[in-house]
This record gives structure tokens, sequence and C-alpha cells, in this order.
């Protein structure tokens, strides 16, 4: 689809990359952005339209729905991210973790739907993760909602494809936010990030793969990890 004359909305807008997407998509000439955040009043990006919404909300995701009826472009940006792995994490973390990052861009997803169906050609795009294939410990509970996701974005994808809308993920390492303060690790450029995955969407790709590390675990998914083949009798 053509972000050049587009109505989008973007979840989490108020801060690291979804705040570069809510300002990308207006440089490119979107003719609106919905900038959807828990606390509205924290959007500082300029010429958008603040939504207050909070995904893990079924409430909050109705109104939404109802003010941005017109909404043909939906990126679901929001999510958290906790340390720790899923034996010894509490499981009221793991839930809310869950909550937000695969129920929460579900339940989005399919509030906004019919509308995108409705005003299609429309795309979503998914922001998960090189975590969703690389699962190192301390990172268990975040790359299972990631994981989650990606499933999740693949299924969604082809539900949609004969009725005129686009599902596009993101995959991404770590990028230089607030999110990632006191992680010791190559970062990428959440701006630059937020540029390959609206130029991915443009072209309708399944996937954006941001960074090089994305890439070498995503040609990995292939190696052989000691696996037995049925036989097939």
């Amino acid at each position: 689809m053509r972000i050049e004359g587009s109505v989008a909305l973007v979840t989490g807008a108020n801060r690291g990359l979804g705040h570069h997407f809510a300002e990308q998509l207006l440089a490119r000439g979107a003719a609106k952005v919905y900038a959807a955040a828990r606390r509205p009043e924290t959007v500082t990006a300029q010429g958008v339209v603040p939504l207050r919404m909070d995904v893990t909300d079924t409430d909050s995701i109705a109104a939404a729905v109802e003010t941005a009826s017109d909404t043909t472009l939906l990126i679901n940006n929001a999510g958290i991210y906790t340390t720790g792995g899923v034996l010894e994490t509490p499981l009221e973390t793991i839930r809310r973790e869950m909550e937000t990052n695969f129920f929460g861009t579900l339940l989005l997803t399919r509030a906004f739907a019919p509308r995108l169906i409705a005003n299609a050609p429309g795309a979503i795009l998914n922001v998960a993760s090189v975590l969703s294939w690389l699962h190192p410990i301390g990172f268990g509970t975040y790359s299972c909602s990631k994981a989650a996701l990606w499933a999740q974005t693949d299924v969604v994808r082809e539900e949609l494809k004969l009725h005129g809308v686009t599902v596009t993920a993101l995959h991404v390492g770590f990028m230089e936010t607030d999110m990632t303060t006191g992680i010791d690790a190559a970062k990428s450029d959440p701006a630059a990030v937020a540029a390959d995955a609206l130029d991915g969407v443009e072209a309708g790709l399944v996937e954006v793969l941001a960074d090089d590390l994305t890439r070498s675990a995503k040609a990995q998914l292939s190696a052989d990890r000691g696996t037995v083949t049925a036989s097939g009798e």
C-alpha cells in the first residue's frame, strides 16, 4: 500500500520506535496519524492526533475504533519487556507480558480488521523481535511472547490476504530506546529501523529484518539442531 494519503494508527507512539513511526508517517505524506498511548498527553510528535488507548483494555480499544474508523494502516508497536526465565519469573509477570505483546496485538487487530477491510487497500505492521527466533537465558519470557506474536502475524496474514490487507512483521534486535537502557549490546537507530519498516509496508513485504543480527538469526532457523525426522512409515 501507499503511505502517502493513508490514515495510520500507531500504538505506543509516545516514545522510542513508535514516536519515529508517527513522525515518519507524516513526513511520507500520510493524511492522518493517530498516535495512541495510555497517556496521550505524553505524545510529542507534531501534527498527529493523540489517542488514549491501552491495548489490554477492550473498552479503550472499542472507543479507539470508533474514533479512528478511517484507519488504513495499523502499526502494532506497543509492547513491554521484562527480564527473566520462564521457570522462576512469577506467572503474573509472564501473563502481563503475554497480555500486552501477544493478546494486546490480537485484540487490536481483531477490532480494526473489519475497518481495514472496509477501507482497503490496507496494511498491518506488527513489531516483533529477533528474540522471536533467539531464546537466550535472561530473555525467556519476552522471547516467548514475541515467538507467539510471530506465529500470530503469519496466521493473520493468511486470513486477511484475500481482503486487500497486507500484514508485515518487523524483526529487530536491540534499539537505542529507553526500553533497552542498561543492556550492553549493539543497538540500532530506531529512526532507521522505522524507515526500513515503512519501506517494507509499502513494498508489501512479509517480513522486514532490520539488522545483521536478525538476518543471521533468521538464516539459522534451518540449521540442524539434532532433530529426528519421522520415517513416514
